[in-house]
């Protein structure tokens, strides 16, 4: 930073040879930065701290691209388990039931976009994840221990996993009920504008039968115009 000097704010017990030394080092300092401005370094980068808790609370509010961010995510997940929590399935076959909650699992949702969204998808399964933790209404198996059984039948977190073997790891885990979904993308194009139509579609399946016992998609759109 540049400090410029007034020389009408100069102390009077600052002599005039102390005076022309710090005019010149301003002269100097200011030639420094116009020579990183010609060369493009004259811009510094600026860091910012923003969310609840912080001076700019509004920091995370606008999109900085067409890409699924942590917003959208949230939305995408509450608009789900919302209805979820909402629906007489949950009332009647999780809430009404008595004794210790029933266990559930979450598979590896599907992504159906042309994106490669390797950590939003994994965001999107810990939001998932700690939506029905929170409810206090289920039990949830960790990742780890299901990752585990589905290495033993010869499958990865990441794969997409068939209705039998879905079926088969979650009765090795004990579980009830089993979430499973894919996220799609609808993109537009027209001239300089684009939209991307994001949607998140959630089933709950029943373990020992395989009858869906709950569905719904969420949608959420990101459009630019350069």
């Amino acid at each position: 930073m540049i400090d410029v000097v007034d020389v009408a704010d100069v102390e009077g017990g600052e002599g005039p040879r102390a005076l022309r030394r710090r005019l010149r080092e301003g002269l100097l300092a200011a030639a420094a930065v116009a020579l990183l401005a010609s060369s493009g370094g004259g811009c510094a980068t600026q860091v910012s701290r923003g969310g609840e808790g912080t001076g700019n609370p509004g920091l995370d509010d606008a999109p900085m691209s067409t890409g699924l961010d942590k917003r959208d995510i949230d939305y995408l997940v509450d608009q789900n388990l919302g209805a979820l929590f909402e629906s007489s399935f949950w009332r009647r076959e999780v809430v009404g039931q008595r004794g210790e909650p029933l266990l559930v699992t979450i598979y590896p949702i599907r992504n159906d976009t042309s994106e490669h969204l390797n950590d939003e998808m994994n965001t999107l399964l810990s939001s998932i994840e700690t939506a029905l933790v929170d409810s206090g209404e289920v039990g949830v198996v960790s990742r780890e221990r299901q990752d585990e059984m589905m290495r033993e039948v010869g499958l990865q977190q990441s794969s997409e996993i068939d209705p039998y073997s879905a079926a088969q790891v979650g009765r090795q885990l004990g579980a009830r009920y089993y979430f499973t979904g894919k996220l799609g993308a609808v993109d537009e194009r027209l001239d300089k504008a684009r939209r991307l139509q994001y949607s998140l579609f959630i089933q709950v399946i029943d373990v020992e039968t395989s009858l869906i016992k709950f569905q719904h998609d969420a949608a959420r759109s990101k459009a630019i115009e350069r």
